[in-house]
């Protein structure tokens, strides 16, 4: 099958031709007839099977009839990220390129008065986050009654990201006559409800199982210790052993992680960038753009990097974290092995991960194969549990403490000018357990049988007793301000008559 059957445009295929494209994928061959009818479409399938062309191509064909209006977008295209939503926008300029449409990018991190001028002008592809979308219509800034499809990318992501409330404010801004079209690599029974509710009886396309990853990556698992710089040894030593490595992300859960690795790498002399969450638009932008160009080998990402990026040429993806949600890992190691190449994807393992582990099998219904000694799960877990009973620390609490009562009475003793006992007479290493009963006082016992000190007046007083300052227990109460007052107060504030 060739674009050419699909119904599109002579000036889209002309821009698919000039782009190198000639044959569809699975999801494109399958939806974009769908969209091309004005159906409500729901696309279900793996990463780097050309989702994002799926609903392009056949918009581009859709709005050659029409003419956009001041503030009134045609379309609207809605996305989790802001690198999701500059790829878009890179998309329609490259397919888009034989039509004289005008495409705006309403994403966090740039000029509302840019956005705003743009918006002024008429917009054919409105392409935003949930967050800067709401943002100019409460500005009344944008009006979405003229807004004839809209799209939801990555649906799954929008859960995830706590967006679905936003979605739903914006689609009650949208006419109901709207088309709307589901696209995602994964379809959690959450969304269910959500697909019931904005989509209209539905094409359904799924051209692979839900959740299952590319063919063309080959999956394995490595064990290492716990700590950071067993983990951060074990990857040093998976990128220099890496074979055909051309270039490679490296996911981390938390974004102090992501700085943690990167400046590890760094100081190894690593060609190495950083992208997350609480970086600034323009420097993410940059990083992205010096790694597509290939100026950086290593990219140290946290998840904003995990969905929907289009960087070809990615060979390998080496997971630093396990993620917590399986269905990340689909999206992870969909970085690489795109576009019917093939690519690496590793993960580094430690004896706390085993529950990710198994969910992740579970998810893509197949054992992940191990490079070395497997972890022994169950040993490790009975360590653990040994250690929170006390086996571990306890001992180790245990043998640190039987040094310090020598210390202590050797302080104590010269403190004291010499005791009844020199240090040298104390037995070495007394553990805690031989420590008579009487040095065992409880704080609060030790302080009720304290000696009582004596005040001024030799009345006995319980040691530590609290009294204020200044003022004895039989002193009189003063009132007001007692023997001292002030001299602005004593003076006469009558107006004096004249003689």
């Amino acid at each position: 099958m060739s674009f050419s059957s699909l119904g599109l445009s002579e000036k889209v295929l002309a821009a698919v031709e000039a782009a190198g494209y000639t044959d569809p994928t699975a999801i494109q061959a399958a939806a974009i007839p769908h969209v091309l009818e004005r159906r409500d479409v729901l696309g279900l399938a793996q990463t780097g099977t050309g989702k994002t062309a799926s609903f392009t191509l056949p918009m581009l064909t859709l709005l050659e009839k029409g003419r956009a209006r001041a503030r009134m977008p045609r379309t609207l295209i809605l996305e989790p990220t802001r690198e999701l939503a500059a790829q878009v926008e890179e998309n329609f300029n490259k397919y888009g390129v034989n039509h004289k449409l005008n495409v705006a990018l309403l994403i966090g991190g740039t000029s509302f008065g840019d956005q705003d001028r743009k918006l002024d002008r008429g917009v054919d592809v409105l392409i935003a986050t949930p967050g800067r979308l709401l943002d100019h219509t409460e500005r009344g800034k944008l009006l979405l009654q003229g807004v004839e499809i809209l799209v939801i990318d990555e649906a799954d992501r929008m859960l995830d990201m706590g967006f679905i409330p936003d979605i739903e404010r914006i689609c009650k801004l949208i006419p109901f006559t709207r088309q709307t079209l589901f696209f995602s690599a994964t379809m959690p029974p959450e969304i269910q409800r959500l697909v019931d509710t904005f989509l209209h009886n539905p094409a359904r396309v799924e051209v692979a199982r839900t959740s299952s990853t590319a063919d063309t990556v080959t999956q394995s698992v490595i064990g290492s210790g716990s700590k950071d710089f067993d983990k951060r040894a074990v990857l040093r030593g998976l990128v220099d052993d890496a074979v055909d490595l051309t270039n490679a992300i490296i996911f981390c859960n938390r974004k102090r992680d992501v700085q943690t690795v990167f400046r590890s790498l760094q100081r190894h002399e690593y060609s190495v960038g950083a992208l997350h969450g609480d970086m600034d638009q323009r420097s993410r932008m940059a990083t992205l753009d010096q790694f597509r160009k290939g100026e950086l080998s290593l990219l140290v990402a946290s998840d904003v990097a995990a969905r929907g990026l289009d960087i070809p040429a990615v060979s390998h993806v080496f997971n630093y974290d396990l993620p917590t949600h399986s269905e990340d890992y689909v999206h992870r190691i969909g970085r690489t092995g795109r576009a019917g190449r093939s690519g690496t994807a590793i993960s580094i393992v430690t004896a706390e991960d085993q529950k990710y582990l198994q969910g992740i099998e579970k998810l893509i219904e197949r054992d992940l194969p191990w490079i070395g000694e497997p972890i022994d799960f169950e040993a490790a877990a009975a360590e653990r549990k040994a250690n929170r009973r006390g086996g571990g620390r306890g001992k180790a609490a245990s043998e640190a403490s039987s040094d310090k009562p020598s210390r202590t009475r050797s302080k104590s003793s010269g403190r004291s000018g010499g005791g009844d006992k020199a240090p040298s007479e104390e037995p070495q290493g007394a553990s805690a357990s031989e420590t008579p009963a009487a040095e065992k006082t409880p704080p609060r016992e030790a302080r009720r049988n304290m000696p009582k000190r004596k005040d001024d007046e030799g009345r006995s007083r319980p040691s530590g007793s609290k009294r204020r300052r200044g003022q004895d227990r039989d002193d009189e109460p003063v009132i007001g301000l007692g023997d001292h007052v002030p001299a602005f107060l004593l003076r006469d504030t009558r107006p004096k008559k004249a003689s």
